[in-house]
């Protein structure tokens, strides 16, 4: 009697994937840090936890001329930590000068996908990271090879969104209206806590949808604008963001700086936050993003992303 037989397939081992995250981290400073910068931002998660190893790795080898200050702006109370445990300064966001712009800012992602949007949110820090990555001139976003995927929502299982404390019922109808299958406030694992708040005392809302569609897909005439729940990235990102009650969305998206570098009409809208090229780094997939190019883009008449 003949019998079937399946193969088991094995999940990459830790190490594996903390090889990856390393040595993405470590090829992104070297492409994208030099010593004489000034401001630079940090963001949230473990991959940063690299990214800030290899700047300190940079400034041991190449440091800055003499009377040159590197800044480092955390997107939150853990980032912070990281850098003041590598020795470098910090600088919080609200302590930039006015008219300064972080020339750039390495952070990471839950998922992205063919067009280099990107969820934002895992570790609560949505609304700062946006704030420092849309105040930098280039945004450089470091992953592992797993979190690559064709549209987002396909791995990662839900959008985290900001919410006032006060409203969180709300905004949690509202998502169900809009097709959210059972948004989920976060709480701490022992629920006696409550709900995890943010640096700003807010609340964090889970919401799945369907596979958000990219803007290809609506350009070969998929619709995106919430018909059986189906959303494109850019339509979903604004929708939530207008309900009452929302500080921010993690949707990372919209024209990268190479489009804003090249846009040609005086004018025109270049919205959007973050992204660019995708590279391969070792063997390994990997994603530098890089952001909207304010100088070029304030020179060619656009307008900033609100």
């Amino acid at each position: 009697m003949a019998t079937s037989s399946t193969t088991q397939i094995q999940p990459p081992d830790l190490e594996t994937i903390e090889a990856a995250k390393r040595k993405a981290a470590f090829q992104a400073v070297s492409d994208h840090f030099t010593s004489n910068m000034t401001f630079i931002g940090i963001g949230s998660g473990s991959t940063i936890v690299y990214g800030v190893e290899a700047i300190k790795a940079h400034l041991a080898q190449n440091p800055p001329q003499a009377g040159h200050m590197n800044w480092f702006i955390p997107t939150g109370w853990n980032s912070k930590k990281v850098i003041e445990a590598a020795g470098l300064i910090p600088l919080a966001f609200d302590s930039l000068p006015a008219d300064a712009m972080m020339d750039v800012c390495f952070d990471g992602a839950d998922e992205v996908d063919d067009e280099l949007n990107c969820i934002k949110g895992g570790g609560a820090c949505l609304f700062q990271e946006k704030l420092v990555a849309c105040r930098s001139r280039k945004f450089v976003c470091i992953a592992d090879y797993r979190k690559a995927q064709r549209r987002l929502l396909t791995q990662w299982p839900s959008i985290p969104i900001e919410v006032a404390p006060i409203a969180y019922k709300s905004v949690m109808e509202a998502l169900k209206a809009m097709g959210s299958m059972s948004p989920q406030l976060r709480e701490h694992s022992l629920s006696k806590t409550g709900p995890i708040q943010t640096d700003q005392s807010f609340y964090i809302i889970d919401a799945p949808f369907k596979q958000l569609l990219t803007r290809t897909d609506v350009e070969k005439g998929q619709d995106g604008g919430g018909k059986d729940g189906v959303w494109d990235v850019d339509t979903l990102a604004k929708r939530i963001k207008e309900i009452n009650g929302v500080l921010e969305v993690g949707l990372f998206h919209g024209q990268n700086g190479d489009e804003v570098a090249s846009t040609e009409v005086k004018g025109k809208d270049t919205k959007g936050e973050c992204f660019a090229q995708r590279q391969n780094y070792e063997g390994r997939q990997a994603w530098t993003y890089q952001g909207r190019d304010f100088e070029r883009e304030n020179e060619r008449g656009g307008k900033k992303a609100a």
